[in-house]
Formats: C-alpha cells, structure tokens, sequence
C-alpha cells in the first residue's frame, strides 16, 4: 500500500518564464508603434469629414432660412435661428434642422457663422482639433468655402 504524501516530489509547475513574457510584451509593444499611428490618423480623417458633413447640413438650412426669410440670420442669432425664431420673422418655419439641436463640432467646440462672409454670403467653419486658424492634417480649418 502507498501511502500519500503531502508533499510530491515532483514539483514542476507549469507556466511562462520571464524571458517568454517578456519577449511577448516587445511584440506587443512593436506592433502598437506601428499600428497606433495610422489609426489615430484614420480617426482625425473621420473627425475632419465629419465635420464637413455637419457644415454641409447646417448650410442647407441656411439657404432654406433665407428663402423663407429674405435674408441670412445675423451674426447675433447665429445658428440658433435654425432652432428657433429669435427675432420673430414672420416667414419663419422652422426648425429647420431634424434634430432641433446646434451640435458642437467633432473636437467639441462651437462652429464659427459669420455673416456676410469673406468667402461668400456666410462663413461657416470649424477651426479643428486646435481650435486655432490655420494648422494642417486635423488641426486644418473646415469650412462651408472649401
């Protein structure tokens, strides 16, 4: 009869080295230097374009807001008259936009409405990722002009 001991002799465990782990964790790292780039400038393209779609729409409904009115809004209402009637226009229809809401631009800061514009009867832009005038790649302005 054996008798069961506590203790066996062997005791190998099994598992990872450090040399393994440790080898893992540089291709780990490699390949997000090589990846993460590219996919935070695949983000930054997205953020531009979205914000280009977004002027796009907003300029829609400025040019449907001067048919109906006879002019732009001024640079006091701003936007806003998109939404609501601030100065009791009596051709008012709207809201002119499907969500009754001024969203912010992709980076999170308020779009620029100038009127009259330096490009055209209005601006309309985005300053970017910076919130800067000028800048290249994500930091570029996007506006109702380009």
């Amino acid at each position: 009869m054996i008798k069961p001991t506590l203790y066996s002799k062997h005791t190998h465990s099994a598992g990872f080295t450090l040399l393994e782990l440790l080898v893992v964790l540089v291709i780990l790292g490699l390949l997000a230097s090589l990846v993460g780039p590219q996919v935070l400038k695949q983000l930054g393209s997205s953020k531009t374009k979205s914000a280009a779609l977004q002027i796009e729409e907003y300029s829609a409904a400025l040019d449907l807001y001067r048919l109906e009115i006879g002019r732009y809004p001024s640079n006091e209402a701003g936007l806003t008259a998109l939404i609501e009637n601030p100065d009791n226009a009596p051709n008012w229809n709207g809201p002119y936009l499907k969500k009754k809401i001024i969203r912010q631009d992709p980076w999170g800061y308020d779009y620029h409405y100038r009127h009259p514009g330096e490009h055209g009867d209005f601006d309309l832009y985005s300053l970017g990722a910076d919130n800067q005038q000028g800048g290249d790649g994500e930091n570029q302005d996007v506006g109702n002009w380009h």
